[in-house]
């Protein structure tokens, strides 16, 4: 598949911006179509454009599941720098593509649930920031309720978010614990 990357550098924000959403619904819904392409996925992870930077994140989260070679693997850590980074949009999208790589990577799925409890300790610019941040963690714990159930600092930070302040964050840390509740009831 050919792919014009220059559109990144377009001074037309229709297309620059319309370039990165075709590759997240690409990469959304086809992902072995861009693998080829991952070096330039990689380098937008290092752009000065948030929104570019934010397509790479979420592109190389998606990858991971068609990753035969591994590349996904030496992304993991500046992902974590992202996900530490304060800053909530860039937080989000990391804490959306390190989930997608630890559904696929299952190797990586511990050190992955461990960096998102760590945004406990994170500053934000505001606690509403710090709540969202966790109300998307908690998005990714539902995907791993074996792990998580075992996992007494992950089992700890869902019973902090059942007092969070944003109602929505609650009423997901809530569920998962019902969820939790019923598997270890069957077991």
């Amino acid at each position: 598949m050919t792919l014009d990357f220059d559109q990144l550098t377009s001074k037309d924000p229709g297309v620059k911006y319309g370039f990165t959403k075709g590759l997240l619904n690409i990469a959304g819904n086809n992902p072995e179509l861009l693998y080829d392409h991952f070096e330039h996925f990689r380098r937008m992870l290092r752009s000065d454009n948030n929104i570019i930077k934010w397509t790479a994140i979420d592109i190389i989260g998606y990858l991971s599941a068609v990753d035969v070679d591994n590349k996904t693997d030496y992304e993991i850590n500046d992902l974590i720098k992202l996900l530490h980074c304060g800053k909530l949009i860039t937080c989000n999208h990391a804490i959306f593509a390190l989930g997608l790589i630890a559904q696929s990577k299952k190797k990586h799925r511990r050190k992955i649930l461990r960096e998102l409890i760590e945004i406990s300790n994170d500053t934000f610019e505001t606690e509403e920031c710090k709540n969202i941040a966790t109300g998307k963690v908690l998005d990714v714990f539902i995907s791993f309720p074996d792990e998580v159930k075992n996992d007494k600092a992950a089992v700890e930070f869902i019973l902090k978010a059942t007092n969070n302040l944003r109602n929505s964050t609650k009423k997901k840390a809530t569920r998962i614990l019902l969820k939790l509740e019923k598997i270890s009831k069957k077991e």
